[in-house]
């Protein structure tokens, strides 16, 4: 394992390690710790109360971040006809079908969100083994199969996002910029938070929120209490 920075190592005297921080305290220290020469990434690192093995399990959605995630988005999408100029006109960084999968088949995956209508997924389907691995496959279960392209393009570059669990019961989404307000942050955190427990699956028991760690690209954790971050999305 490698040595942290001077910077890392800086921060994390800030912070103690063993505390559940309130989720406004813990943003406000988030961000007097990011002090990287680039607007850093927050992210929010979830252990849920589910064993991922089980197909009864699984954790997947998507969440629209009401303060979008800082970033510009590049989206791809496959359609033709009315609808390939309907996704041009919300503002799709890229439209085809043969000659786009023939682009990606080729190596090219420029984008960071791909999004088709349901009659061009036959053709679609052979990028599978290449966008699969990416996280970049249209899906029905994300929003991202559908006619309705202009709005799911609309959303994908206003901060919607996809999660889900990974193998070890984590899921793991970047909420923000360290240069947002604490209040968007806390927005975007709350929006997420209440997304996940509407992805509860039934067959899970117990405790579903376990945990809750926010931190920066260059930066160190800090725990957040689950209970008073399920609190934000009682209270807007």
């Amino acid at each position: 394992m490698g040595k942290h920075s001077k910077r890392y190592q800086e921060a994390s005297k800030l912070i103690e390690r063993t505390r559940l921080y309130p989720p406004e305290e813990a943003v406000r220290l988030l961000q007097r710790v990011a002090t990287a020469r680039f607007p850093e990434t927050v992210e929010a690192h979830v252990r849920l109360g589910v064993d991922p093995k089980h197909a009864d399990q699984q954790v997947r959605g998507t969440v629209v971040l009401p303060a979008g995630t800082g970033r510009s988005v590049r989206v791809a999408v496959f359609a033709k006809g009315e609808k390939a100029r309907e996704a041009e006109a919300a503002g799709a960084d890229f439209v085809g079908v043969e000659e786009l999968v023939e682009r990606i088949q080729g190596g090219w995956t420029d984008f960071d969100a791909a999004v088709a209508t349901p009659d061009v997924m036959n053709v679609v389907g052979r990028l599978g083994r290449i966008l699969g691995p990416r996280g970049l496959m249209p899906n029905p279960k994300a929003g991202t199969v559908t006619f309705e392209v202009g709005k799911a393009v609309r959303e994908i570059k206003g901060g919607k996002i996809e999660f889900r669990v990974d193998k070890t019961g984590i899921v793991h989404v970047p909420i923000g910029k360290a240069t947002f307000s604490a209040e968007d942050l806390l927005r975007n955190l709350a929006a997420l938070v209440d997304a996940l427990v509407r992805a509860r699956p039934a067959a899970v028991k117990g405790q579903y929120l376990r945990a809750i760690t926010l931190a920066t690209t260059m930066g160190p954790g800090i725990k957040v209490d689950p209970a008073e971050a399920l609190a934000l999305t009682r209270t807007g």
